[in-house]
C-alpha cells in the first residue's frame, strides 16, 4: 500500500500537474520538472487534491480553528480543503483575501469567516515566501494566530543565487522566520523516490531520474 505522499506524487504526475523536461523557474534555474497546481482544474481532481490537503493536516496533529487562503490560488485551495475536512468530520470555517479592497457592500479585503483562533495558511508552493508573509500580517492584524502553513509540494530548494546560495530552503526560512511549521503533502525526495520506483516499469519517466537527482544535489537543502 503506497503511503499518502507517494499517492499524491503519482496523482500529480498522472494529471500532468508534475511534468518533466526543461523549465526555467522564477529563480532563473533550469529545472528538469515543473509543478503547476493550476492544472487541478476540474471538480474530480480538485476534490482529490483537497482530500490530500485535509488528510495531511489531520495527520499532522496540529490544533487549528480555521483555514486561510491567500489570493489567488489559495482561495480555491482553502475552500476546497474546508469541504474535504467537513467530509472527514472536521467542519471548520475559512477565509481568504482580495488583492484590492472592496469599497462597497461589506467592504474590506477579507472574505469569509472572521479571522480568529489558530489559523492554517493553505497555498500550493513556497518560492520567496511573499504570500506567507502577507498572510501572516493579515491574520495577526485581525488578532488571530497563524499556526501553520500547508502546501502541496516542497521543492526543498535553497534560496539565493548560484554564487550565494542559502544553506536553507525557502520553506525552512519561512518556518524559522515566522516560528510556525510548514507542512507539505509531498516533497522533492518523494518525487525522486517515485521516479526510482518506475525503473523497469516506465522508461519514459525513469529517464528523468538522473536529471532530478543532479538538480537536487545542486540546489537541494538538507
Amino acid at each position: 500500500m503506497k503511503n499518502l505522499r507517494q499517492q499524491f506524487i503519482e496523482f500529480a504526475v498522472q494529471t500532468g500537474v508534475i511534468s518533466f523536461g526543461s523549465f526555467v523557474t522564477k529563480a532563473g534555474r533550469t529545472s528538469p520538472y515543473f509543478f503547476n497546481a493550476g492544472l487541478f482544474n476540474d471538480g474530480a481532481n480538485l476534490g482529490k487534491l483537497a482530500s490530500f490537503y485535509s488528510q495531511t493536516l489531520l495527520n499532522s496533529g496540529i490544533e487549528f480553528d480555521m483555514l486561510f487562503g491567500p489570493a489567488y490560488k489559495g482561495i480555491t485551495l482553502a475552500s476546497a480543503t474546508a469541504v474535504a475536512l467537513a467530509a472527514k468530520g472536521s467542519n471548520v470555517p475559512f477565509a481568504f483575501n482580495r488583492k484590492e479592497a472592496k469599497d462597497h457592500g461589506e467592504g474590506g479585503t477579507i472574505v469569509g469567516a472572521k479571522l480568529k483562533g489558530r489559523v492554517v495558511i493553505i497555498d500550493d508552493v513556497i518560492s520567496a515566501g511573499t504570500s506567507v508573509r502577507e498572510s501572516v500580517e493579515i491574520i495577526s492584524a485581525a488578532g488571530a494566530t497563524p499556526c501553520a502553513v500547508l502546501i502541496a509540494l516542497d521543492r526543498m530548494e535553497r534560496s539565493g543565487k548560484d554564487h550565494a546560495l542559502s544553506p536553507k530552503s525557502a520553506v525552512q526560512e519561512v518556518s524559522e522566520t515566522f516560528g510556525i511549521p510548514v507542512l507539505s503533502i509531498a516533497n522533492l525526495n518523494d518525487l525522486f523516490d517515485y521516479l526510482t520506483a518506475q525503473i523497469g516499469v516506465d522508461t519514459e519517466l525513469t529517464r528523468y531520474k538522473d536529471s532530478v537527482a543532479e538538480y537536487r544535489d545542486r540546489y537541494g537543502a538538507s
